[in-house]
């Protein structure tokens, strides 16, 4: 989590509620599984989350790079 998230409004969708089964019931000690959709859904938050870091690392390169050299100089 990063700290912004924890400021900003989570977007539309981010959560899904019903599919949260993640509260153990009174004595229950095993760990829930997971299922192929959620698995699947974790994937690609993933995915989504390494295109925008990547894109942020771009950004980032670009506004800190060396100027480029003045011909003639």
């Amino acid at each position: 989590m990063n700290f912004l998230e924890l400021f900003d409004k989570e977007p539309e969708g981010y959560q899904d509620l019903q599919d949260d089964n993640s509260r153990p019931k009174l004595r229950q000690l095993r760990k829930t599984k997971l299922t192929l959709t959620q698995i699947n859904k974790i994937r690609r938050m993933q995915e989504v989350r390494k295109f925008e870091y990547d894109e942020k690392l771009k950004y980032i390169r670009k506004q800190y790079a060396p100027p480029p050299a003045v011909p003639g100089l």
